[in-house]
């Protein structure tokens, strides 16, 4: 009984372990028939998703290409060293250019951004402004100019009897010229790429002669002033942008200016004469050219952070008048019909971006300027003459609407003024 007993005892464990082995054998002899099937589930699946990793890799380069190219054209290295001192490096007019070129990159500004639409990047040396009015903006601009120059000149007035012997008038003269105008510049912009300009000048002008024409019994120099003040000649000028230019392209602006004869001209003023002589005086000077002018030019500027490039060509065609009349001492001389040449101008210069409110700018301006014809005939001692002006100018910022523009000129050929002074200030509305 007690074998019997034990045995059964032993033998109760085995049936639940042999019926799990055999579960497990039968489960894995049932799972080896379809793995072949799983592989090729696992291969596919391993497939696609290298698919979709090489399409988020595509994804993120073109994202790091674009993000590349926004930190080339807005310069982020830069602006994040500058961040903590609150100035730009950009200047003015490179941001304006970036502005249109990415605006939504400058949801952060760095600094204060200007709120009353771009501000002179650079001082201003040349008449045309380095960059346009904003749409619906308009700039004051009042200014002073001073202008000085002095002359020799001979004058021999007779005949040659023998190479060494000249019978006639022989008159050394001394020539110091004075002349202030003040004007008064209003611009506005009838889009973002164009602008239209009115100038208004008033002139007062002082010259002194000094003089002694030795062969009638002068043993002093003679001195003769005279002066001439009132309104100068109305310009009126429009200006549009040709292109959308940016960081790394120019900007070209087309211009067009159109000066009226509103002042007193040369041939109205009174003039002191002598028969036969050049001694030719003028008692009153006068206060305009005497002719309508047409000036089409180009403009181009090339920032290039921190500096910006800038040049224009142009020419100014002067149009004929007919009739016209010198009004002398001795009674009106008929002239006939006045032709002045043409002037051809170019110049150029480089704009530098001291801080965020100051700036430098050197530049060089060249004027050629044709013969005069009379009567359709070219004037007696008329030659083409050559005017070349060295500019350098300083501008300040001094505050988000207002700028001051100082620039001398120095004249580097005979003809030239000596000097020029030109101080401007444009205010922004």
């Amino acid at each position: 009984m007690m074998k019997t007993r034990s045995t059964r005892h032993l033998s109760r464990p085995h049936g639940p372990l042999l019926g799990l082995l055999t579960v497990c054998c039968g489960g894995l002899a049932h799972a080896a028939d379809p793995l072949p099937a799983d592989l090729d589930v696992l291969r596919a699946q391993i497939v696609e998703q290298t698919r979709h990793l090489d399409a988020i890799k595509r994804q993120v380069a073109e994202a790091d290409a674009k993000l590349v190219e926004i930190q080339r054209v807005l310069g982020t290295e830069a602006l994040g060293a500058q961040r903590a001192t609150g100035v730009s490096p950009v200047p003015d007019a490179q941001a304006a250019a970036l502005a249109q070129a990415a605006p939504a990159a400058q949801s952060k500004p760095v600094g204060q951004a200007p709120t009353q639409g771009p501000v002179q990047q650079m001082a201003q040396i040349f008449e045309q402004p380095g960059i346009l009015t904003p749409r619906g903006k308009y700039v004051l601009e009042p200014g002073l100019q001073y202008g000085y120059s002095s002359s020799n000149r001979i004058s021999l007035v007779g005949y040659t009897i023998i190479p060494a012997l000249l019978i006639g008038l022989i008159d050394v003269r001394e020539v110091k010229r004075n002349t202030v105008t003040t004007t008064l510049t209003g611009r506005y912009g009838i889009t973002n790429r164009f602008e239209i300009e009115a100038k208004i000048p008033y002139v007062y002008r002082s010259d002194s002669v000094i003089s002694r024409p030795l062969n009638i019994g002068e043993g002093r120099d003679q001195l003769f002033s005279s002066s001439g003040k009132g309104l100068g000649d109305v310009e009126f000028t429009g200006r549009y942008q040709l292109n959308d230019g940016g960081a790394d392209s120019p900007y070209y602006i087309g211009t067009l200016r159109v000066k009226s004869r509103t002042g007193k001209d040369p041939f109205e003023v009174l003039t002191d004469t002598v028969a036969g002589t050049s001694n030719e005086l003028q008692k009153e000077l006068p206060t305009g050219s005497g002719f309508l002018t047409v000036q089409p030019g180009l403009t181009v500027l090339y920032p290039a952070d921190p500096a910006v490039f800038f040049g224009s060509v142009s020419y100014q065609y002067n149009f004929k008048r007919s009739n016209v009349t010198l009004n002398t001492t001795n009674g009106p001389v008929p002239l006939g019909e006045i032709a002045p040449g043409g002037v051809l101008g170019f110049n150029f210069g480089m704009g530098l971006a001291i801080n965020e409110r100051s700036s430098f700018s050197i530049g060089y301006d060249h004027s050629s300027v044709g013969r005069t014809k009379i009567n359709g005939t070219n004037a007696v001692n008329s030659v083409r003459t050559q005017l070349g002006t060295l500019l350098v100018g300083y501008s300040q910022r001094l505050n988000k609407s207002t700028s001051l523009n100082v620039s001398v000129g120095m004249g580097v050929t005979r003809d030239t003024p000596d000097v020029q002074l030109s101080v401007r200030l444009p205010m922004t509305f």
